[in-house]
């Protein structure tokens, strides 16, 4: 688990980032923190005005949270394929959360997952979609309708969840600049 101050290097360091990129400079990244230099998996989400705006993630890295947290801001404002790149005139209207993952774990039932600490990630073929774990709970989704819209996200029929999909689970630590960071 991040502390207060973690939490708020790495939400001004996604900030940071994606603030130069739109400024075309260069983002020098130092953390003195050892908790941030840990390797682990991370998603940043942003959000203009209460609505989602962009998120990407990766489930594993073999760099430090404090590298990490950059690429995965500037794919989140520029690459998301489902939005626009994000403009230098909306930064004023956008907010930054971070989700720094536990590891994947597969489960064989789904009476695993816990609504509100687990995300979701299900894979059948070449078919994959993942879920943060505070989906469910801001969407107020009960447990099956939570893996049919992770079945949907993977391009998967909304029940393909009841036929043989692989099922993994992770927890995440999320945190934001809209958020109280306990």
């Amino acid at each position: 688990m991040l502390n207060e101050a973690e939490r708020e290097e790495l939400l001004n360091i996604a900030r940071t980032s994606v603030q130069s990129a739109l400024e075309g400079k260069a983002f020098d990244l130092i953390s003195s923190s050892e908790a941030l230099k840990r390797e682990g998996g991370v998603f940043v989400t942003l959000h203009k005005k209460g609505e989602l705006r962009g998120c990407i993630g990766i489930f594993e890295s073999n760099k430090a949270l404090y590298e990490t947290v950059p690429a995965m801001a500037q794919s989140a404002a520029f690459k998301d394929p489902r939005f626009s790149p994000l403009q230098a005139d909306e930064m004023e209207d956008v907010d930054f959360e971070i989700s720094v993952l536990s590891p994947l774990r597969e489960i064989s039932d789904i009476k695993e997952i816990e609504i509100g600490k687990h995300g979701i990630y299900v894979t059948k073929d070449f078919n994959r979609g993942v879920l943060l774990p505070q989906v469910a709970t801001e969407q107020g989704w009960d447990l099956e309708t939570f893996l049919s819209h992770t079945c949907l996200k993977a391009g998967l029929p909304f029940d393909e969840w009841k036929r043989g999909v692989k099922i993994e689970i992770f927890s995440a630590q999320v945190f934001g600049e809209k958020m109280e960071c306990n």
